[in-house]
């Protein structure tokens, strides 16, 4: 989902750009990263850091989708019937998904047809939905969404994305820095011994750039896990509402753009075209693909 996968995306770009602040404002960059160190050091540094970076980004996630995208959290005992049925839905799936806790659930007033989950673990989750969402599917084909949303919980989504995420991070981390050394080097001449703010001054837009073509990765792999959570919506509520869900996404975005009223419309299940450079960026694999597996299955 582009909001769960986006936000981190960035919000861990942010954390590996602090990162290097931190370490040249304090002064640390010749002792982690001397001209005396060898690649194999800048490599254990970097991931470490690109490591470190990531899992902040995984223990922050819960807090910002919260604040930042304004979720209203429903209290399990509140008396709006409406609600509870939808806390009730998503826990209903999460026992049958085996979670060790209950999701917490949260509601957000958008014409956007849109759910996600996130959070740092199992036992400590968030599901999401746009009120949007709920007026433009009916029960079964809503039920179908939080299913997969709850799935990407159970198949361990966030933290393997994690995992992905601190990989690419650390070969960021570790070419930039290289990258840096070599043109700040051929720049000043390496009589004229280091420049750590000059290098400083080139790593830091190699980061972001690196970090951004990194995501193609990232992406890679955050595709392959809708496909599983697809499967695993199927198994909780049945393959063939999972299939209507994707099939009204499909419908709806064939429809003039005025009638959906703006294009972050289909985030929930992530429409994306088949264009071959859009594609690569793309978190979500396309509909047709999604409802092509579904069918196979069984």
């Amino acid at each position: 989902m582009i909001k769960r996968f986006g936000l981190f995306a960035l919000v861990n770009i942010a954390i590996m750009v602090t990162i290097s602040f931190v370490i040249r404002i304090l002064g640390l960059e010749p002792y982690l990263y001397g001209y005396g160190v060898g690649y194999e050091g800048i490599l254990l540094w970097s991931l470490i850091w690109g490591m470190g970076g990531a899992f902040i980004s995984l223990m922050l996630s819960k807090t910002l989708a919260i604040h930042s995208l304004g979720l209203k959290v429903i209290d399990p005992g509140t008396m709006d019937s409406y609600e509870r049925g939808l806390v009730s839905t998503v826990h209903n799936l999460a026992r049958g998904a085996k979670l060790p806790a209950m999701p917490t659930v949260a509601l957000y007033d958008s014409p956007e047809i849109n759910a996600f989950a996130t959070g740092p673990s199992k036992s400590n989750s968030l599901v999401a939905v746009s009120t949007g969402l709920l007026r433009n599917m009916n029960e079964n084909e809503v039920n179908a969404v939080l299913a997969h949303e709850v799935s990407h919980i159970a198949n361990g989504d966030m933290v393997t994305m994690t995992l992905v995420q601190g990989v690419v991070n650390a070969f960021v981390l570790f070419f930039s820095k290289i990258i840096a050394r070599i043109v700040a080097s051929s720049m000043r001449g390496d009589e004229r011994g280091p420049s750590y703010m000059l290098e400083f001054m080139i790593q830091i837009p190699l980061q972001i750039a690196f970090g951004l073509l990194g995501s193609i990765v990232v992406n890679w792999f955050s595709r392959q896990r809708e496909f599983r959570a697809d499967a695993g919506a199927g198994a909780l509520v049945g393959r063939h509402d999972m299939i209507a869900a994707l099939e009204r996404l499909k419908r709806n975005s064939n429809l003039p753009k005025d009638a959906v009223h703006d294009e972050p419309a289909y985030a929930s299940l992530k429409i994306s075209g088949r264009e071959a450079f859009a594609a690569l960026f793309s978190t979500h694999p396309p509909l047709e693909d999604r409802i092509s597996k579904l069918k196979e299955i069984g």
